[in-house]
């Protein structure tokens, strides 16, 4: 924000002007964080010509599209509080993703766990079987960021991984993918967006589970036990 401590340290500051931040697990921080990070990816790649212009026109124009897909999104809200309620009384949830889906899990895991008072794990979808596979039963639900682009095969792979050892899964899934439905208990489709802009949508749901879950337990969404606006502890 314009006047914060951390502006007032910073060599060179760019602000989000996202508006005031109303919940400690606020959606709008996160996503104008990471369209800032695309735009300045975006700008040094200009600078040090690495990035062609046709590439960054198109890109800008990919990204001018993105809310218009977070709109979307916020059309399931419905579909997504039916799944929340469906696994509210769960004790423990693992995120899955690989590439950029691993943030975006760990993201979703975040959220799950500062409002709902759920224990949640994120991890790379490459390294379920070093140790959380061990966890999975039929009473762990486990998200998976299932987006199409690279990686794809391999996530469905750890789909069907979960599937053999009675997990149910809930995954996020690109608009248009048929082979998901039959592999995942719940799927929210989300549209279609280039894989830089993934995180930026893929997000959104997450966080609409998260906030859902921990209103159905009735827990405050706004203002989580334990946790403050501003850190004063090192």
């Amino acid at each position: 924000m314009v006047g914060s401590s951390i502006a007032r340290a910073a060599d060179d500051v760019i602000y989000t002007h996202a508006g005031p931040e109303i919940s400690v697990a606020s959606t709008k921080a996160f996503t104008s964080q990471l369209t800032i990070l695309v735009l300045l990816s975006l700008y040094l790649g200009k600078r040090r010509g690495v990035l062609p212009d046709d590439r960054i026109r198109k890109l800008i124009e990919e990204l001018s599209a993105v809310p218009q897909a977070m709109s979307q999104l916020l059309g399931q809200l419905p579909a997504v509080r039916i799944i929340a309620r469906r696994y509210m009384q769960a004790r423990d949830v693992l995120y899955l993703g690989r590439g950029l889906g691993f943030p975006v899990a760990l993201e979703g895991a975040l959220k799950l766990k500062e409002i709902s008072y759920i224990h949640a794990e994120g991890y790379a979808s490459g390294e379920m079987k070093h140790g959380p596979i061990a966890l999975v039963d039929e009473s762990m639900p486990v998200v998976v960021i299932a987006l199409r682009g690279p990686g794809y095969e391999k996530v469905l792979s750890n789909l069907a991984e979960v599937r053999a050892r009675g997990g149910k899964i809930i995954a996020l899934a690109t608009v248009g993918d048929r082979e998901i439905v039959d592999m995942a208990d719940d799927v929210v489709m989300v549209p279609d967006v280039d894989e830089l802009f993934q995180p930026i949508v893929a997000c959104v749901p997450l966080q609409l589970f998260a906030y859902h879950v921990a209103d159905l337990r009735g827990s405050d969404v706004d203002q989580p036990r334990n946790l403050a606006k501003s850190v004063t502890v090192e």
